[in-house]
């Protein structure tokens, strides 16, 4: 199954006094690999940069660097894309595949042993530290003896089940052992709050960057975090058999789902630093508003919307 979906992305900074240079980084551009192609991406500026690049990060992820030479007291960066997304899970099987302690296992690093590449993802960062009480939160899912994807998908439930989605609860400074504590946040604190409790028990897993579906087809309610970019993490699974999955499943704890076809990854990386959609250095501007919208709209194709892990559950119970 697939959907084609296209994306406008309008990111607008107005400063209080002219800024006369500026850098910015921009990582706006969806990934293109087995599980979605981008079709088409366009990212124009105002005022119009005075030198324009792009390349690729160490995570994989396409990078803008733009830098504006003219004294301005706007920026507008406007991201367009048009994306073709498959659904990479179809058929899993939850049950199946790898069990928490043999993933674990093979993370840990031993002197001549392979090196496994997804342990990267396994270690603290800095917006996701290690904590005693998210491993005591997450550890009764995530026990040796259980299948690795069936206890991610239990531990999902949990964190949706706990926490309230509050808009404007946060912000990105607010550490995650104080949304634990106050048991509510906005996506990516859902995001890097899992990330936590996975790490904190030895397993890999990256934050993802994206967008849902804005306007779903009739019927279908939208999902929460729609209007703006999202955030979900990908947990290191091996063994799930699914070719288009690349061994890392996306769980999305906001909306207790897996993402099918209505999520577009942007980018991913160890948390929201590493995929940040913009960020800059200027010389002068003083005081500045900033504005955001993200309008994510459906073209064709069949639509799969996202598999809660109850139908997961229950479709693998009947095979």
């Amino acid at each position: 199954m697939t959907d084609r979906l296209s994306v406008e992305h309008e990111t607008r900074y107005n400063y209080a006094q002219p800024v006369e240079m500026a850098q910015h980084i921009a990582c706006l551009r969806p990934l293109s690999d087995a599980g979605q192609d981008l079709e088409l991406f366009e990212m124009p500026v105002s005022p119009t940069p005075a030198h324009h690049s792009t390349r690729r990060d160490a995570f994989g992820n396409s990078r803008a660097y733009f830098a504006i030479n003219a004294a301005h007291r706007e920026l507008t960066v406007v991201a367009r894309s048009l994306v073709q997304v498959r659904d990479r899970y179809q058929g899993l099987q939850p049950r199946q595949g790898l069990r928490c302690g043999q993933v674990r296992e093979r993370l840990i690093y031993r002197s001549g042993a392979p090196f496994e590449t997804a342990s990267e993802f396994s270690y603290a960062s800095p917006y996701v530290p290690m904590h005693d009480a998210l491993r005591d939160y997450a550890a009764p899912s995530l026990r040796d003896e259980r299948p690795l994807a069936e206890a991610v998908m239990e531990l999902m439930s949990r964190i949706h089940a706990d926490f309230k989605y509050a808009p404007a609860s946060t912000d990105i400074s607010t550490p995650i052992l104080s949304v634990f504590e106050r048991r509510q946040g906005v996506c990516q604190d859902f995001a890097h709050l899992m990330l936590g409790c996975l790490r904190a028990c030895g397993l890999a897993a990256r934050y993802v960057s994206g967008y849902l579906l804005t306007l779903p087809p009739a019927g279908q309610a939208p999902l929460v975090g729609a209007d703006a970019s999202h955030a979900w993490l990908s947990v290191w699974c091996p063994g799930m058999g699914l070719a288009l999955a690349d061994d890392w499943l996306d769980v999305d704890p906001t909306n207790n789902c897996v993402p099918a076809t209505h999520h577009i990854r942007v980018a991913h990386g160890r948390d929201f630093g590493d995929v940040t959609p913009l960020r800059g250095v200027i010389r002068g501007g003083r005081d500045h508003t900033l504005s955001v919208r993200v309008t994510t709209r459906l073209q064709n194709g069949t639509s799969s919307s996202s598999m809660s892990m109850g139908s997961i559950l229950a479709a693998a119970s009947q095979s």
